[in-house]
């Protein structure tokens, strides 16, 4: 186990600077996921902590090292990719013990490790399968193992569930962070998928244009967005942002309130409105209310609620849930 620490990290393609400074610490035994849009600089951090990727400035640290200038094999480091990175004519056992045999491992040693690997990913009854016979999920887990073999300092995951289907991403997760918690090692994860962020990390590094928008818990990000565009993008729905004179009502530039935090009745004082949409999904019912010159407001209310389209209602932000920001979007604190 290690603690990583990135200081000021910046990454150019010629002219173009893509990566801003970045500074941040994963701690020793952390699980912490980097997020953020397609092209926010994310997997180019990675790998420039991994050492496939150059880096323009700045530092990374691995347990107190400058790691620079090291190859990605010194580092101490795994990774798991996107797309499995398996050899095709090679079983599970002979793929993971591979970047064992190549560092000069001896046999006994590589199988031990195998064989301990496997049973921890329940892996046992594959190991003389090619991963051409294996689902995505056992693939996955063989390209876990072969990082779980090599006991690194710090495991690095790539966008690792994108190519599952959605029920498989779902056990997925559930897996990769109990293995992580069992292993206690010190963990990197890159996604785009909130659910993935929300659910798995100790500590989340909300990303936008290569630059840190917020570090914190993930609770905290939810709870507590530092600026307009982490309050847009952490939460699903999408929490509403609403502008002009609501929002100077409540001494900001701008508001925003979330789906679930959105109150709906049939009389007494707030915004009126109209139903124009419902999708019922069982435990839960999403509206979207048109409600005239504040604009359209998503809702998430009960599974059982009595909606009908076009029916009028009130509805009123939960002024306890109330999120306010200024002119530059930036959160204004709760007095």
């Amino acid at each position: 186990m290690a603690r990583v620490d990135i200081s000021d990290l910046k990454k150019s393609f010629g002219a173009l600077e893509v990566i801003h400074g970045a500074s941040f610490c994963i701690e020793d035994g952390e699980f912490v996921i980097l997020i953020g849009p397609s092209g926010c600089g994310k997997s180019t951090m990675l790998r420039m902590i991994a050492g496939l990727e150059e880096i323009s400035a700045g530092d990374v640290s691995i347990d107190g090292e400058i790691v620079n200038d090291l190859a990605p094999r010194d580092r101490d480091i795994a990774m798991v990719f996107q797309d499995y990175a398996l050899y095709p004519h090679m079983d599970v056992a002979a793929n993971m013990g591979f970047s064992l045999k190549l560092n000069g491992i001896d046999r006994a040693t590589i199988d031990e490790r195998v064989h301990t690997a496997a049973s921890i990913l329940n892996l046992e009854h594959l190991l003389d399968r090619k991963p051409a016979a294996l689902s995505g999920g056992q693939r996955q887990r063989v390209a876990m193992g072969r990082s779980i073999v090599r006991a690194p300092k710090v495991f690095l995951f790539d966008e690792p569930l994108s190519n599952l289907d959605a029920k498989l991403r779902v056990q997925m997760r559930s897996e990769i962070r109990e293995l992580q918690q069992r292993l206690k090692t010190t963990t990197i994860y890159v996604t785009h998928d909130q659910t993935e962020a929300m659910t798995m990390a100790d500590k989340v590094v909300v990303l936008n244009g290569g630059r840190v928008e917020q570090i914190g818990h993930p609770l905290e990000l939810y709870r507590h967005p530092a600026n307009l565009f982490v309050a847009t993008f952490i939460g699903s729905p999408q929490m509403n942002i609403i502008a002009g004179p609501p929002a100077a009502r409540f001494g900001a530039a701008t508001i925003g309130v979330r789906p679930e935090h959105v109150l709906i009745s049939t009389d007494g004082d707030g915004w009126k409105g109209r139903i124009i949409s419902a999708e019922f999904l069982g435990s839960d019912t999403f509206l979207k209310v048109d409600a005239g010159d504040i604009g359209e407001i998503n809702i998430r209310t009960d599974g059982d609620a009595e909606i009908a389209l076009q029916q009028p209602v009130i509805i009123t932000p939960r002024p306890d849930r109330l999120h306010r920001f200024d002119e530059q979007g930036r959160r204004i604190a709760s007095n």
